[in-house]
């Protein structure tokens, strides 16, 4: 049983020699180039619940690209913000409006009936 093993062992690290050496002409393979985020968000639109739904992050050996997430991130949070505003004006132009409308019934006096 001894003298199987150490054939054994010599036969393995003879293949292993053997490709070794023999694979050693053509040299190191090329990186890879790094996986990118495919399924951006939309550049020439506003972005909408379904681009979110959408997007997917590579994935890499600790979790997620951290650009790809920053990137994202960075333009939905712009967005938002652009979107907030433009609510926060829209209200306050509809308050406006009530408060004129308003100003405007309040001031019309009702006309006297006629008398009899």
């Amino acid at each position: 049983m001894f003298l199987f093993l150490v054939v054994a062992l010599a036969v393995v690290v003879a293949a292993v020699t053997l490709a070794v050496v023999s694979g050693g002409d053509s040299g190191p393979l090329p990186d890879a180039p790094p996986e990118r985020l495919r399924d951006s968000l939309p550049p020439d639109r506003p972005v909408g619940r379904a681009d979110v739904e959408r997007l997917r992050f590579p994935l890499v050996a600790r979790g997620y690209r951290m650009a790809d997430v920053d990137d994202a991130l960075g333009r939905l949070g712009a967005e938002l913000a652009e979107r907030d505003a433009r609510i926060a004006d829209l209200e306050s132009a509809l308050a406006g409006a009530r408060a004129a409308a308003h100003r405007h019934v309040s001031m019309e006096k009702p006309e006297p009936e006629e008398q009899q």
